[in-house]
């Protein structure tokens, strides 16, 4: 029986992606590297910033790299206040609602982005629990952060269905043992697909989502009979 649905947040509930490219370029070039959106996707969309600042400026002391990150995400914070959920979310929220879903946010989200995006999106009430990666022993693609929700829900991997955007989190969501629907706002679907997704869509208004969940909970009212 479906009985909650675990959120991804960026290029999830919020397409950041473009946003954070840009803030990441501007960051890079001071250290005179130049990205383009193929650079980003393969190497720091999806990653958490201590293992993306270690990859690509490997010279870097980790004080000197913390510090780089903190200063590319108040930047990201400076160019992202009129940040507007994907299509088709509130709908999705509406429709747990109505079957007494839980709902679960898990990102590898710094904490002071994600509670910004909370605040600026007005979905700061909408989740049972926040797991954020870098409270867990692991960030994604480790299991840890959606194992992390499915106890803090009391629920098995089977009542759940995960919502992800990126490779790294299908991989932390599968790993976990959760059906995970791929959302193509950022990576190739063909990617997703071979990641772990059953399941690939543009954003929420996919009619192949709502046949989906709305077969789950006819499933259910059969087996409650």
């Amino acid at each position: 029986m479906l009985a909650a649905i675990l959120f991804d947040l960026d290029g999830t509930i919020v397409n950041t992606d473009p946003t954070h490219y840009l803030v990441w370029q501007e960051m890079l070039l001071g250290y005179g590297i130049e990205i383009d959106e193929a650079f980003y996707k393969s190497r720091i969309s999806g990653r958490q910033n201590p293992e993306i600042v270690k990859d690509i400026l490997p010279q870097l002391s980790p004080a000197a790299g913390a510090k780089l990150a903190d200063e590319k995400e108040a930047l990201f914070r400076q160019k992202a206040p009129y940040l507007k959920p994907m299509s088709g979310f509130s709908e999705l929220l509406a429709w747990t609602e109505t079957h007494h879903l839980k709902r679960a946010l898990v990102t590898n989200a710094p904490k002071l982005n994600v509670y910004f995006m909370l605040e600026v999106l007005n979905i700061k009430e909408a989740f049972d629990t926040v797991v954020i990666a870098e409270d867990c022993i692991a960030g994604k693609p480790d299991p840890a952060p959606y194992e992390a929700a499915l106890h803090r829900l009391a629920l098995t991997a089977e009542q759940a269905i995960a919502l992800e955007d990126s490779s790294s989190g299908i991989r932390s969501a599968v790993g976990a043992g959760i059906r995970t629907v791929g959302i193509a706002s950022t990576h190739d679907p063909q990617i997703l697909t071979a990641t772990g997704a059953f399941m690939v869509i543009p954003d929420f208004t996919d009619l192949q989502l709502w046949t989906f969940l709305n077969s789950l909970e006819n499933e259910d009212l059969v087996d409650a009979v």
